[in-house]
């Protein structure tokens, strides 16, 4: 830790100047660079080698990220840079490029307050871009842009000076355009990347130069110069007159808000608690003398001290030994350990203030997107929204008996660490279900349950997770009590698919306030009354309460919800998860005396009404889509599109650039696995591409059954789909 001594005390100093902090994220498409970037930047804050910097990765620090080459967790570093005479504290995150590890993306933009958007000059803007982008605009993160690997287009394309400029103002333009797409009011508001501000900087992370319109006005060094030193082969000297580190942390500083300006306006995106509470006027006031309010963005373990939590703290100040709660849960927490994070390392300090991005020990009941407070009754942060869910599921169990506590152990703490790695119990079988983004985010868990925490297990091969849905109406369907006491009268329909991607990104939630989210709805189509009457969201379905003056009907409320939340989450047809299903509950008949509308009286009866009404509603599965993006030499093409279209795929898009062709196209994630080695030995190898997970569609009609068959004799089911009479009790 000796290494980091002198950096350490000055962090510590900064720490209590928020407004010479600076939270960033490095965010970009796979291979674009940015953990060499983030290389560079720690060798010119004096953290590593710079000899060694661009090849040390010294934030792939997990041996599987080493042998891979690609980031697969998110990681923090806390460095120094001086600007005009002042130092500046940089709280620095680098996240994965890959789209199976997209989840720690999306939590680490709600730590940072602004990015650095890494694109590769050759490459241009790719899907994961422009997903990566989608989350740091959703979560008011501001972006700033770095264009990568210039030099590739002087040596490799032998492009001449004017088409290098051409091309980079393409990469420029297409990022404006994806701003623009997301979020029209910010773009005008000034959210654009501009060369001609110094919002964009050009460079070579793996050669450690950059230039910025500032550094041209400062060094004379312009794209003239830059052309000329590469076509020498003069890198050193370029990197030497324009250091990377030097033109992107000064953008960092000009172009991105410290936390005092940025608290005042992100808390309002990511927090609907009441803003004049003082715990709401701390946070935008960024206040370290306020109530301590703290997201938990990340959880590791550490062998010697346990959970690491690691996230933003908006307001007060923490330290060892205060008292905290994790909001929902019963008990306090005290604080062990306060500190931060450098790569692997994590150094301790006395006190964090408000506006910094810490690392803490002794929160047990802490999960990631949980919020830790010490005040009385303060609201939740908004729950992290997640691009897409889980799409694929293997079963896995011990090979030994013996190893099963500890299996289960380390999978509930994998899951607490990663929730987009869903983990549960096939009560028929016995197995472990994993279900994860993609066949690489599974074999890294895999690797990780064997090789690291030493359990031998077998896994099935990768499965696709399904969604159910309706496509007609029913209803109204009874369901009666066991006792006969209670009934309930509920219909289904297909949810407005508008709504259901405004749930999913988070735009629709019953954490925002009543007359916001009815207004948005009523936009959508939906009905006043209908609007009106909602009383929960829960995934991407929905239930409304339809009736009027029914008594006691408040006091079961929480039932009648618990037996919607069980048929929605495993349902009537595969016992795969809903989507996009509206539930109505139409009328009720209640019995006056509570003992005999208990929880084993009120859930099964609704469960089983809408299990029933799901059935009655022509149901049918819905299939995860990826889309996917190739680009392959002209000669080539013939032999890609048909790869695709042999896999159910469907062709949305061609350009032609150069001799490249450039195709844009989706398939089901059921027909892509092994599609990795089919398009290399397909192109000769010549094809680079990449997927992305588009959404779920509906699954073609001859399919569903077969579909729906194996899927309930795999989870050990009867073979047959079952009838609405199946579950409505005479």
């Amino acid at each position: 830790m000796a290494r980091y001594e002198k950096m350490v005390d000055k962090v510590k100093d900064l720490m209590n100047k928020p407004e010479n902090i600076r939270n960033i994220g490095i965010v970009a498409h796979i291979d674009h660079g940015k953990t060499t970037l983030t290389d560079n930047l720690l060798a010119g804050a004096g953290m590593i080698s710079k000899e060694l910097a661009g090849r040390q990765l010294f934030m792939d620090f997990d041996e599987q990220e080493q042998a891979r080459g690609i980031t697969i967790n998110a990681a923090n570093v806390s460095m120094v840079h001086e600007y005009k005479g002042s130092e500046y504290l940089i709280n620095l995150i680098d996240t994965p490029g890959h789209v199976d590890f997209g989840g720690d993306v999306t939590r680490a933009m709600r730590a940072v307050d602004g990015a650095v958007v890494v694109v590769d000059a050759v490459e241009g803007t790719m899907p994961q871009t422009e997903t990566v982008l989608r989350q740091a605009i959703r979560e008011g993160v501001r972006p700033t842009l770095f264009v990568n690997k210039v030099d590739r287009l002087i040596n490799e394309l032998k492009v001449d000076k004017q088409e290098m400029q051409t091309r980079l103002s393409k990469v420029i333009e297409n990022v404006n355009k994806l701003i623009k797409g997301m979020s029209e009011e910010r773009y005008n508001a000034g959210w654009r990347v501009d060369p001609a501000d110094g919002s964009v900087a050009f460079g070579s992370a793996l050669y450690n130069w950059a230039i910025s319109l500032p550094t041209m006005e400062k060094n004379k060094i312009g794209f003239n110069e830059v052309y000329d030193y590469c076509n020498q082969g003069n890198i050193k000297e370029l990197a030497e007159k324009c250091p990377l580190h030097e033109a992107l942390l000064d953008m960092v500083i000009m172009h991105l808000p410290n936390p005092l300006e940025a608290q005042k306006e992100r808390i309002g995106i990511i927090w609907h608690g009441d803003s004049d509470t003082e715990v709401g006027r701390s946070m935008g006031n960024c206040d370290p003398a306020g109530p301590v309010a703290l997201m938990v963005t990340d959880i590791t373990t550490d062998p010697h001290a346990g959970e690491v939590a690691c996230g933003r703290l908006f307001s007060g100040t923490i330290e060892r030994g205060l008292e905290t709660k994790v909001v929902g849960m019963p008990k306090p927490n005290r604080l062990q350990q306060v500190g931060v994070f450098m790569g692997a390392d994590r150094v301790e300090v006395e006190r964090i203030p408000a506006g910094n991005i810490v690392a803490v020990t002794g929160l047990r009941d802490a999960f990631v997107g949980s919020t830790v407070t010490s005040a009385e009754d303060m609201v939740a942060f908004e729950g992290v929204k997640y691009v897409s869910d889980p799409v694929v599921t293997e079963a896995i169990e011990a090979k030994s008996m013996k190893d099963l506590p500890k299996l289960i152990e380390v999978l509930r703490q994998y899951s607490k660490e990663d929730p987009t790695l869903r983990v549960e119990i096939n009560e028929e079988t016995g197995e472990h279900l994993l279900s994860g983004m993609g066949e690489l985010h599974l074999e890294i868990v895999r690797y990780r349950i064997e090789n690291e925490k030493g359990i031998p297990i077998t896994a099935s091969p990768p499965l696709v997770v399904y969604r159910e849905t309706v496509q007609t109406h029913a209803g109204p369907i009874e369901g009666k009590s066991p006792n006969k006491h209670n009934r309930f009268y509920v219909e289904v329909e297909p949810l407005e698919s508008s709504v259901v991607g405004l749930i999913k990104s988070g735009d629709i939630s019953m954490n925002m306030p009543e007359l916001e989210r009815r207004k948005k709805l009523m936009e959508l189509g939906m009905s006043k009354e209908e609007a009106r009457k909602i009383i929960e969201i829960h995934e991407s379905n929905m239930f409304l309460n339809m009736t009027k003056g029914i008594q006691y009907l408040n006091e079961t409320m929480e039932l009648i919800l618990e037996g919607f939340h069980e048929i929605v989450d495993k349902g009537p047809l595969t016992r795969e998860p809903c989507q996009g299903i509206k539930v109505k509950l139409v009328d009720t008949k209640l019995h006056e005396d509570a003992i005999h509308r208990g929880p084993a009286q009120v859930i099964p009866a609704v469960r089983q009404a809408i299990a029933a009404a799901i059935i009655t509603a022509n149901p049918t599965l819905l299939e995860p889509i990826m889309s996917v993006f190739i680009q392959v030499p002209q000669n080539q093409m013939g032999n890609a599109t048909r790869e695709i279209q042999g896999r159910r795929g469907q062709i949305l898009d061609m350009t032609t650039e150069g001799d490249t062709v450039v195709i844009r196209a989706k398939a089901p994630v059921a027909e892509l696995f092994g599609f990795a080695g089919d398009i290399r030995s397909a192109t000769e190898g010549r094809a680079i591409w990449n997927t992305e997970v588009m959404g779920f569609e509906i699954l073609p009609q001859n399919l569903c059954n077969e579909v729906a068959t194996q899927t309930r004799m795999r989870k050990g089911l009867k073979k047959e789909v079952p009838k609405a009479s199946d579950f409505i009790s005479s």
